[in-house]
C-alpha cells in the first residue's frame, strides 16, 4: 500500500534551465484505425498477428471533397498518404476497407486511454487530438527508473493493441518533438540541445506554412535557429517561432493542466492477482481507506468527496464517487458509503478478467474538529441524521434529498431555491434548520397575469380575475415595493408593487404591479406571484 502526495506543477521561469521536472509524451500515430482494428479483432490483435484483411482508412469530408484522414500499416505500405482524395486511393486499391471519421469516438478512445495511464501519474493531459503529456516527476523511482517507466507503459499499450511512441525530457516541447521526430527515448538535461538541433523545423509545433516559409531562406533544422539573430527573425516570421524554441528548451515556462482534478491525498494497492469479487474490493476499499487516516489526521481534516479508481485487465478504469455531508475519517463509513454505491453500480460494472489496481482518492475536505466521545456514549441524533443523508445521497445521489435555501436576491423567484441536503449542513456537522420568511408558503413557478380593477391607479385592486375566476377583495395591505436588479435584468427593469389581498371567500393572495405611474408606466400590468396558507 503506497500513500501518494500528488506532485505539483511547477512553472519554469524564463532564463531557467529545467532541473527535476520530468514530461512523458506519448504520440499514437494511428489511433483511429487502432480504434477499428480492437473493435473488430479484439484488444491483442498485434500480438497474435494482423489477420487477412484489405488495408483499413478512415475518411472524411475536407474542403468539400472525401479524403482520407488515417491510414493503418497496409495502407501506408502501398502507397496511400493521409489528404489523399477518396477516388484516387480506391483506383489504387479497389478492395480498400473504408470507414467514415469520426472525431468524436476518437476523442473518447483517446481520454480512455488517458484514464488508463493515470496508473503511472495522476498529472495527465491531452495533447491535441491524438496524443497525451504525463508530469512524471517523483514518479520514475516506483518502475524502476524513467527507462524502465517508458518500457513499461509502451509495452502495456502495445499489448493493448495501440501503435504508440514516446519520450521524456525536462520540457513539454522536447517530449513532444522527441515521440514523433526522433528515436531517443529519455533525454537528459545536458543533451536536449544537441537532440533538438537535429530535428526538424516541424518539431517545434509550427504550422505546415511556417516551416516551408523558413526552408525557402535555408532554415531546415532546428539547430539553424540557434545561431541565428533573434530580431530578425521576430519581425520576418512573429514571437511564436521563438516562443517556441524556448519552451522546447526551457527557458519559457509551458504548464500542463491535467484533465482531471488532482487529488489532495490518495492512497492504492497493485495486486498480484486480479479480483473480480465484490465484497473482496470492499474490504480492499476499507484498507484503503483505513491508509489515508493518518494523511487527513496530519492535516488536520477530514475527506467530503472521495473517489475510487478500478483499474481493470484490460484497460478500462471505473470511477466511483461518493459525498459526505461532514468530514469523513471513519473507514468503516467510508467502505460503508461505497457499499451503498456499487450496490446502485452492480450492473453497470463489468468486472471482465477483474481489478489490477484500486486508488482511493480525497478530491475535497474539510477542517475536522477533534472531540471527546464518552465511553459506552451511543451516537448523536446528528450523527445518525448525517449517516442516514450519506447513504441516500450514495445509493440514489446527492439531489435525492433537498432543503431549501436561501439566495442573495431580493426578487421573490430568485430568492430561495433547493439544493442538496449533503451541501447545506454546516461544517460542524448539524444539518442547517428550514428556511423561514415572511412570503407565501406557495410561489407559483412563473408570475401569472390577473386582470386588475382598481380604485385608484396607484392603489391595491377592488377586485381581479384570475384563471377565468372573479375575486372580491376585502382587504388590502402594500405596497411593499422592490426595486429590479439593474446588474441581472438590466438598467431598464422595471420595479414592483406587492400588495397582500384577501378575497371574500377568506383566500390570500400576493400580487404585484409591474411599472409605476410616476415613473411614466401608463398601463401597468399586473400578476399572481404567490398564495398564502
Amino acid at each position: 500500500m503506497t500513500v501518494c502526495f500528488p506532485p505539483q506543477l511547477p512553472l519554469l521561469p524564463a532564463g531557467h534551465a529545467p532541473s527535476a521536472r520530468r514530461i512523458l509524451a506519448l504520440w499514437f500515430p494511428r489511433l483511429s484505425t487502432d480504434r477499428l482494428a480492437r473493435r473488430r479483432w479484439g484488444m491483442s490483435w498485434r500480438s497474435k498477428g494482423r489477420p487477412e484483411h484489405p488495408p483499413v482508412v478512415c475518411a472524411g469530408r475536407v474542403q468539400n471533397s472525401m479524403r482520407l484522414t488515417a491510414l493503418d500499416e497496409a495502407a501506408e505500405a502501398i502507397g496511400l498518404r493521409t489528404g489523399q482524395g477518396l477516388a484516387e486511393a480506391r483506383a489504387i486499391c479497389p478492395t480498400l476497407d473504408v470507414a467514415e471519421a469520426d472525431q468524436h469516438s476518437d476523442r473518447q478512445f483517446l481520454e480512455a486511454i488517458a484514464d488508463w495511464c493515470d496508473r503511472y501519474t495522476p498529472l495527465v493531459a491531452i495533447d491535441g487530438v491524438d496524443g497525451l503529456l504525463l508530469d512524471i516527476t517523483g514518479c520514475a523511482h516506483l518502475f524502476g527508473g524513467e527507462q524502465g517507466l517508458i518500457d513499461d507503459i509502451l509495452g502495456r499499450l502495445l499489448q493493448l493493441g495501440l501503435e504508440v511512441r514516446g519520450a521524456i525530457s525536462s520540457t513539454p516541447g522536447l517530449s513532444w518533438a522527441a515521440a514523433r521526430f526522433s528515436d531517443r527515448q529519455v533525454i537528459a538535461d545536458e543533451a536536449m540541445v544537441g537532440i533538438l538541433s537535429a530535428l526538424p523545423m516541424r518539431a517545434l509545433r509550427i504550422d505546415t506554412d511556417m516551416s516551408l516559409a523558413l526552408a525557402r531562406v535555408g532554415l531546415k533544422q532546428v539547430g539553424d535557429l540557434l545561431a541565428a539573430p533573434r530580431g530578425p527573425l521576430t519581425r520576418r516570421f512573429g514571437p511564436e517561432l521563438l516562443l517556441r524554441l524556448d519552451q522546447a528548451l526551457g527557458r519559457e515556462g509551458e504548464p500542463i493542466v491535467p484533465r482531471r482534478t488532482v487529488a489532495l491525498l490518495s492512497v492504492e494497492r497493485r495486486l498480484a492477482e486480479p479480483v473480480r469479487d465484490e465484497e473482496a474490493i470492499l474490504d480492499l476499499v476499507g484498507r484503503l481507506a483505513a491508509g489515508l487516516r493518518s494523511g487527513l489526521e496530519g492535516r488536520g481534516e477530514g475527506g467530503r468527496l472521495f473517489e475510487l479508481l478500478l483499474f481493470r485487465v484490460d484497460g478500462r478504469v471505473f470511477r466511483i464517487e461518493i459525498g459526505a455531508a461532514s468530514p469523513l475519517r471513519d473507514a468503516a463509513r467510508i467502505k460503508a458509503l461505497f457499499n451503498e454505491r456499487m450496490a446502485v453500480l452492480h450492473d453497470d460494472m463489468d468486472a471482465g478478467f477483474g481489478f489490477e489496481i484500486l486508488r482511493l482518492n480525497v478530491l475535497q475536505s474539510e477542517a475536522l474538529d477533534e472531540k471527546q466521545v464518552a465511553f459506552g456514549a451511543r451516537s448523536s441524533d446528528a450523527d445518525q441524521s448525517l449517516d442516514f443523508i450519506d447513504r441516500v445521497a450514495a445509493r440514489f445521489g446527492r439531489d435525492f434529498l433537498r432543503q431549501p435555501v436561501l439566495h442573495a436576491s431580493h426578487w421573490p423567484e430568485r430568492a430561495s431555491g433547493l439544493a442538496p441536503l449533503a451541501d447545506v449542513t454546516s461544517p460542524a456537522g448539524k444539518v442547517a434548520p428550514p428556511v423561514r420568511n415572511e412570503r407565501p408558503m406557495r410561489l407559483l413557478a412563473h408570475p401569472e397575469p390577473v386582470q386588475v380593477m382598481a380604485a385608484v391607479p396607484d392603489g391595491p385592486p377592488a377586485s381581479f380575475r384570475w384563471r377565468r375566476a372573479l375575486h372580491r377583495v376585502v382587504r388590502a395591505e402594500g405596497p411593499e415595493r422592490l426595486s429590479a436588479e439593474w446588474w441581472i435584468d438590466g438598467e431598464d427593469a422595471s420595479s414592483r408593487d406587492y400588495f397582500r389581498i384577501e378575497d371574500s371567500t377568506g383566500h390570500r393572495f400576493w400580487l404585484y404591479r409591474q411599472g409605476l405611474y410616476e415613473r411614466g408606466a401608463t398601463d401597468p400590468g399586473w400578476f399572481m406571484q404567490g398564495l398564502f396558507a
